[in-house]
């Protein structure tokens, strides 16, 4: 386990030029983020390193308001408003114009919120092809990519239906259909159990273990230990330092 102290240190060199290893996928160095009050700052997020490798699953952990949610948006580039070195593969995030930054996103990043993030006038159908109306791909190909998808996550029968149709639970499956159908290299799950019940919530994490045997990295924030073992890692969070890191057991 790797602990990082609070007490002032000097702010080590740049590695804005550095190669990171070829296996990492993710690699931040000294970031942090911090709110204006006055003459004040209010921290979140303080001195943020970290390496994640690609084809991890990871789990942020740690009590209410230690920066969890806020780290796992600047990872999923929802915020753009931090300060350090945030490197996804070789590009350096930090550097990027906002159209760069979405386009990574789009590209690379699948998000899973807790209440789903569902439109009400969309179809299971339709929510899935959304993310792949932002590509240039044809609607014939897309088509066939969401009709894929539904038979593998096997709620064909479901693809007429609207949220309000469904159950908390298939609404969270369809969540992460919509996350996983462009194919990216990551998913961003913000605790995607918290409004499942035990079975139903089992039946997420199995899913996203599979997709993880499946190469793709998995980074999730979660108060569960149980969903947690389902990963390879744990950073913990307090307070906005990283104050452990260890593999899950």
């Amino acid at each position: 386990m790797v602990f990082f102290s609070r007490s002032p240190q000097p702010t080590p060199p740049s590695f804005d030029d550095a190669v990171a290893p070829s296996d990492v996928l993710i690699s931040l160095h000294q970031l942090e983020k911090s709110y204006a009050h006055g003459t004040s700052r209010s921290w979140v997020l303080r001195r943020i390193t970290v390496d994640i490798k690609d084809g991890e699953f990871v789990s942020i952990m740690g009590p209410s308001g230690a920066g969890k949610s806020t780290l796992l948006h600047i990872l999923g580039m929802h915020d753009s408003a931090w300060s350090g070195e945030y490197y996804f593969g070789s590009q350096p995030v930090h550097r990027l114009s906002p159209k760069d930054r979405a386009a990574l996103h789009k590209k690379h990043i699948g998000f899973v919120f807790q209440s789903y993030h569902l439109l009400d006038h969309l179809t299971v159908y339709e929510h899935l092809d959304v993310p792949l109306s932002y590509r240039d791909i044809r609607k014939s190909e897309r088509d066939s990519m969401v009709c894929d998808i539904l038979d593998r996550f096997a709620i064909v029968g479901k693809k007429d239906l609207y949220p309000n149709q469904l159950s908390g639970g298939q609404q969270q499956l369809v969540a992460v259909a919509r996350a996983v159908i462009a194919n990216p290299k990551v998913i961003l799950a913000d605790e995607p159990t918290g409004n499942l019940h035990s079975s139903q919530g089992r039946e997420i994490m199995e899913l996203f273990k599979k997709l993880n045997d499946g190469g793709t990295t998995i980074i999730q924030v979660t108060h569960s230990e149980a969903n947690a073992e389902y990963g390879s890692r744990i950073i913990a969070l307090k307070d906005g330092w990283v104050v452990g890191a260890a593999q899950s057991q």
